[in-house]
């Protein structure tokens, strides 16, 4: 399974992160807005400049550059899941407070799940959300996912001013490959 250096859609350019990534990531990891539904606090400059790096070298990690302004706006989250044998990914998502609402997340999650089932010949991606991020249940219904359940307070990002885990449910959703989506369509 070779990696392709990036992925084409009509507006993104969907691709390894670089060390320069850094002023872009900048932009919107700064911003407390990105960890209402995350984990983590808004980074410096310095940290961000780590995180480029970081991700540079993580090929779970692929940035979604705006082709218009040649700039990343989000990026994206792939990974295999254990056992390998099962063909099971994860994924997930983060955007720019700014370039939300425009459609650019859900055609580089689409375009990245397609690569997922025909380049790495996954079965099945997978991938979580809390009930309150209407914008992410709803890319990911429109990307093709079907919702699987509700995980009560299976996570937490952040703890109270006691220390006591500040628990959060999450939505289950998954995507399987072509083909068994649509032996489940025949099943209904």
């Amino acid at each position: 399974m070779a990696l392709i250096e990036s992925i084409q859609t009509q507006r993104l350019t969907i691709r390894r992160f670089e060390e320069s990534d850094a002023a872009d990531l900048y932009e919107y990891l700064s911003d407390p807005q990105v960890y209402k539904y995350e984990p983590g606090e808004p980074i410096s400059l310095v940290q961000t400049q780590n995180c480029a790096i970081d991700m540079a070298n993580n090929p779970n990690f692929w940035a979604v550059e705006l082709k218009s302004e040649q700039k990343v706006i989000g990026q994206l989250y792939f990974s295999q899941q254990e056992p390998a044998r099962l063909l099971t990914w994860e994924l997930g998502y983060i955007m720019s407070p700014k370039y939300q609402h425009q459609g650019y997340g859900s055609e580089a999650a689409k375009a990245l799940v397609e690569y997922g089932f025909t380049e790495f010949a996954a079965h099945r991606i997978q991938a979580h959300c809390n009930p309150a991020n209407t914008a992410s249940w709803k890319l990911l219904e429109k990307i093709g996912f079907r919702r699987e359940g509700l995980l009560r307070k299976n996570v937490y990002f952040r703890k109270d001013e006691a220390g006591n885990p500040l628990w959060w449910d999450s939505y289950a959703y998954a995507r399987l490959e072509e083909k068994y989506e649509m032996q489940i369509g025949e099943e209904k």
